[in-house]
């Protein structure tokens, strides 16, 4: 059980104020490979129910210098093709599909990092898996701030700690994440709402192809999908749209105000979650406690630094705090079992505080409630 982060928080915050930044991440080696395999190199084209925050170290990191990969080696599984690569984190190696060709026609191609343990080839031992929103983001820095959540280095830690059971991670890079990741129109101009799409893809092309190929647990209690702001809305969208496929769900900073509050612009009506399109559109899920997923939720109360912290953090911060009683009021979650949250004091709606509090949202997840 991890313990409660109003009873850990003072220690936490002052540990994390005094410690130095990690070091930068390099750059993502895969993307110079992959403009390398076009030309044919061969590869396919303060309280909270959920912990202290912050268990995992100084959090992302923003880019740095290229690095010297280690050896590579292209190979095909199921049809696709890939190369393997080692980046020399304890915690394991990477796969990488440059272009994973499934799903139905028409479909674009998608980049894929599957993160495998570091004794994967060495054993016959099956693994959860952990499906990543931004996959761009997860292990090398992208995103507009150019910053990663360094899951890897976390992976690191947690596994060094025997804190959790070691994990497969699929991290999927979006196409058109405005689109993907949203249920509703946010007023911001970009195309919208195919995460219905999105989500059945994921669920049943992209998790048909890794449980097939790689030695996973697959069932539902093995499941994880997470993301943060758009992505973390999508992950609580998929989880309760397919609580068959997903039996746990991380949601960082979530974009829950998505249709109901003006972040954006524009004409929204506010009022309750309760009777938004996503709290409806998912009823049937929540109001079943045999098969609704495992829960993290969290936001950060930095509002400085423009306006990521300003607005959207302030919209997570206000529709998270109002999910979190709505679950445990109208559907019953019981805190600290199958619903986990975290109200972080130094939170920023940026990846290095997800990557701060991942660590934590592990424990929650894939802890012994």
């Amino acid at each position: 059980m991890i313990p409660r982060a109003a009873v850990a928080l003072v220690p936490a915050l002052a540990s994390l104020l005094a410690c130095t930044p990690a070091a930068d991440s390099p750059e993502d080696p895969t993307a110079s490979h992959a403009a390398s395999s076009s030309s044919g190199s061969g590869s396919g084209g303060g309280g909270g129910s959920g912990g202290a925050g912050g268990s995992g170290g100084a959090g992302g990191s923003g880019g740095g210098g290229p690095i010297v990969p280690l050896p590579t080696t292209p190979f095909t599984l199921g049809g696709q093709n890939g190369w393997e690569h080692d980046e020399a984190q304890p915690s394991g190696y990477f796969h990488t599909y440059d272009a994973l060709t499934i799903g139905p026609a028409g479909f674009a191609p998608r980049k894929v990092h599957v993160y495998l343990p570091r004794a994967y080839a060495e054993t016959d031992a099956r693994y959860p898996v952990v499906y990543m929103n931004d996959g761009h983001t997860t292990f090398w820095p992208g995103g507009p701030g150019n910053i990663t959540w360094d899951v890897d280095q976390r992976l690191s830690e947690l596994y060094a700690e025997k804190a959790i059971p070691q994990v497969i991670v699929v991290a999927l890079h979006p196409i058109e994440r405005e689109r993907e990741y949203s249920h509703v129109d946010m007023g911001d101009g970009k195309p919208c709402c195919d995460v219905e799409e999105y989500t059945a893809y994921v669920a049943d092309d992209v998790k048909s192809f890794i449980d097939t190929y790689y030695r996973t647990k697959p069932e539902p209690a093995n499941t994880a999908i997470l993301g943060s702001s758009r992505g973390g809305l999508a992950s609580f969208y998929m989880a309760h749209r397919r609580p068959d496929r997903f039996g746990k769900a991380g949601c960082l900073s979530p974009s829950f105000w998505a249709g109901l509050d003006p972040v954006f612009g524009g004409n929204f009506p506010g009022g309750p979650l309760e009777s938004s399109a996503l709290v409806t559109t998912l009823a049937g899920t929540l109001e079943k406690p045999s098969i609704r997923p495992r829960l993290w939720i969290d936001w950060g109360l930095v509002r400085t630094g423009g306006f990521h912290n300003e607005a959207i953090e302030a919209a997570a911060t206000k529709r998270g705090i109002e999910m979190v009683a709505l679950l445990k009021q109208s559907y019953g979650y019981v805190e600290g079992k199958e619903l986990f949250w975290y109200e972080d004091p130094i939170g920023a709606h940026d990846e290095i505080s997800w990557s701060r509090r991942f660590p934590d949202l592990m424990k929650a997840l894939f802890g012994t409630p």
